[in-house]
């Protein structure tokens, strides 16, 4: 699934009010983490997550493999933080128009 950039301008307005929902360790992308970001994806359809300083990974790469991994999009990377985006089977959040 690709973003336009009108719909994750959409996505990056909902997300700032939120908190982060689950904070990667130096442990980085465990498979329990793997499997709590899938589930929250699928109860949320939207998700922040934190990385916290003693993670030595790089952020914008934490957050593609995460992304592959639950099968959803990166929407943003700021600072230690990231968003993921994955649509429900009946989504709650509606995306603006692709046109």
């Amino acid at each position: 699934m690709t973003l336009t950039s009108k719909q994750r301008a959409y996505l990056k307005s909902l997300a700032m009010t939120m908190d982060p929902v689950y904070q990667i360790g130096k442990e980085s992308l465990t498979p329990e983490i793997i499997t709590g970001l899938d589930e929250a994806l699928a109860a949320r359809e939207l998700i922040k997550i934190s990385v916290q300083k003693n993670c030595d990974e790089d952020i914008k790469s934490i957050a593609e493999t995460a992304s592959e991994r639950t099968g959803s999009v990166p929407v943003q990377v700021i600072g230690r933080k990231f968003v993921l985006y994955r649509p429900a089977k009946k989504p709650r959040i509606q995306l603006p128009d692709t046109k």
